[in-house]
């Protein structure tokens, strides 16, 4: 079914074939590697990933000097969906560790 989201987490849809996401009714428009990143942290809920790990899994490149290409890209995946309210406060930083998508259980 098409219109079911693959993922949904609050008022979160994420519709991977469709290569879209949405909050509400409001479409996130989000290049691939935005939506990979966030894709690849929502099927790994309340796992902490490092900014390496991260990079090696998305980009598919060792992560040599390029770790504040992760940050930029969590920080653009933030503003995005929180063009819509509330503020979307899934994605966490975890300090020293890298990142994680929260879930309440």
């Amino acid at each position: 079914d098409d219109n079911k989201p693959d993922i949904q987490v609050g008022d979160l849809r994420i519709f991977i074939k469709r290569h879209q996401v949405f909050r509400g009714k409001t479409e996130i428009n989000l290049t691939g590697k935005e939506f990979n990143l966030l894709l690849f942290l929502a099927h790994h809920p309340n796992q902490v990933f490092s900014k390496k790990y991260l990079f090696e899994m998305i980009w598919h490149l060792d992560a040599l000097g390029e770790l504040a290409t992760v940050t930029v890209h969590v920080n653009r995946l933030r503003d995005k969906l929180n063009e819509v309210e509330p503020e979307f406060t899934a994605i966490e930083t975890v300090w020293g560790n890298g990142y994680r998508f929260r879930v309440e259980e």
